[in-house]
């Protein structure tokens, strides 16, 4: 494996046969956004790729499809009927390209009448590296085989049928051939690459919920305020967030393209294997992939979640710790906002309540970048700060005030400056951030925002996935925002 190379991205997401899509490639660049009518799968698309990145973090697989969807046959293809022993089911896939050459994933996953991977197959550097089959219904395990190209050519060993069996192999492969050494540099590459995935969807009414009130509304309808899947929301109870989308289309590319290209790999295989291991086996589901949370555990409050609902303190985190790209959002946020934006503070909350006036002792400045010294994180949390626009002589605005379109591009600009330590998620920790990518994904990117702030808020995309520590993949109901924009690529899905 060579370190030196890009680094671990999702290059390719295959629907093979999920909800109405049958036979989709969907070839993703560092910027993609999916466009089409109502019912032509957008969301859908993005729901595949969580389920997917949901099991690389760890996850079960019945904690996966219903934090994403509810019910694990809402993923069964329209038409699809069941076999002679009433089984159904759902396939898809992924191309992860990395210092390990480009790796493929595919899953067959039966939805009825129960919930199980019933194959997985991993390839690459021309040899098929896992394989997975289900050879005795009555069992919760499938038979594994992978490859091994030493003095016996192929090692075969039960795995559970609710786990990822590529996120399993590094408990399970030595690396002591040739051919072990490549299996585990391919399961590595894949299992860093969706476990940098961030799933950002801003709820202005949950917002404003914070802004108000000084508390969140975890598990309010669609993810909760808590990230993945809200706090205390049991699998397959879904409320009414994101639109599910539907319909079957096949991507074509209408402009841009590129493939992602940096520095650095993916650090060293032999740490990243307790960790992957580890994550995600406590009853009920845990926190795996920093998706959600134990009923009772604490929240961290300087982690940006899903639903941005703690806004105000983790912009008085990020504003602290680099005064730089807090002036980038300052001047995105003057360009998207009506009206003069001097600067975009947190400020600690009067004791009074949560009034409209102006608050005092401010922690960050705007326009000049330079910080104040008051309201360090972790002083109060959500309900101990507010976000604030400096409107210069029109004073200061509660961010809580803004329209629903501006609030929704504060969160997700301030998301697109950020990085995995500062967004509820949980990347592999053995691998140095700096050989990872960050993936955002954003259904109705473009949702509540004028055009002008839709394309003010891919622009900004633009020159963050530039620098090649992000990437976006991002549905929108007017693909003309990215017009004339370098390195966008549309994907127009036909219903």
């Amino acid at each position: 494996m060579n370190p030196d190379s890009v680094r671990p991205a999702v290059t390719e997401l295959r629907l093979s046969a999920f909800k109405s899509h049958r036979g989709v490639t969907l070839p993703l660049t560092p910027l993609t956004l999916l466009s089409g009518e109502s019912g032509s799968g957008k969301s859908s698309a993005l729901q595949a790729y969580e389920i997917l990145a949901r099991l690389g973090s760890g996850e079960s697989l019945a904690r996966a499809v219903g934090e994403v969807v509810g019910s694990p046959a809402a993923c069964v293809p329209v038409g699809a009927r069941p076999d002679e022993q009433g089984r159904r089911g759902f396939r898809i896939g992924c191309t992860v390209d990395g210092p390990a050459g480009a790796v493929d994933l595919d899953l067959a996953i039966q939805a009825e009448p129960e919930l199980r991977i019933v194959g997985e197959r991993l390839t690459g550097g021309g040899e098929t590296l896992l394989t997975t089959a289900l050879t005795d219904p009555t069992r919760p395990a499938v038979q594994a085989a992978w490859h091994t190209a030493g003095a016996t050519p192929v090692t075969r060993a039960p795995l559970p049928d609710d786990r990822l069996g590529t996120s399993l192999l590094p408990l399970r492969v030595a690396g002591k051939t040739a051919g072990q050494r490549l299996v585990l540099a391919a399961a590595e590459q894949v299992v860093v690459a969706l476990r940098s995935a961030f799933v950002c969807d801003p709820r202005p009414e949950v917002m404003r919920g914070v802004g108000t009130r000084g508390t969140g509304a975890a598990g309010d309808g669609g993810r909760g305020a808590d990230g993945g899947g809200g706090a205390g929301r049991a699998p397959g109870a879904r409320g009414g967030g994101r639109g599910s989308g539907s319909g079957a289309g096949r991507g074509k590319p209408v402009s841009g393209a590129g493939k992602a290209q940096g520095p650095g790999g993916t650090g060293s295989v032999g740490g990243a294997a307790v960790a992957w291991g580890a994550r995600g086996r406590r009853t009920g589901g845990g926190e795996a992939g920093g998706w959600g949370r134990e009923a009772g555990e604490p929240r961290d409050e300087g982690r940006l979640r899903s639903a941005c609902d703690n806004l105000p303190t983790v912009l008085q985190r990020t504003s602290l710790e680099c005064a730089r790209r807090h002036a980038v959002l300052v001047a995105a946020v003057r360009e998207a906002c009506t009206g003069p934006v001097e600067g975009l503070r947190a400020v600690p909350r009067q004791a009074g309540g949560a009034g409209d006036g102006a608050a005092d002792a401010p922690a960050a400045v705007g326009r000049g970048g330079s910080t104040g010294t008051q309201g360090v994180p972790g002083a109060g949390g959500a309900a101990g700060v507010r976000a604030v626009l400096d409107r210069g002589e029109l004073g200061e605005l509660p961010v809580e005030q803004l329209g629903d379109g501006e609030l929704r591009f504060l969160a997700l600009a301030l998301v697109l400056l950020t990085g995995p330590d500062v967004l509820a998620m949980d990347p592999v920790g053995e691998v140095p951030s700096a050989h990872q990518q960050m993936t955002v994904m954003a259904d109705g990117m473009d949702r509540c925002m004028d055009r002008r702030q839709a394309r003010e808020l891919v622009s900004l995309a633009v020159r963050m996935t530039e620098r090649g520590h992000v990437r976006l993949l991002g549905t929108v109901r007017d693909p003309s925002v990215a017009d004339g924009l370098p390195g966008v690529q549309v994907l127009h899905l036909e219903a």
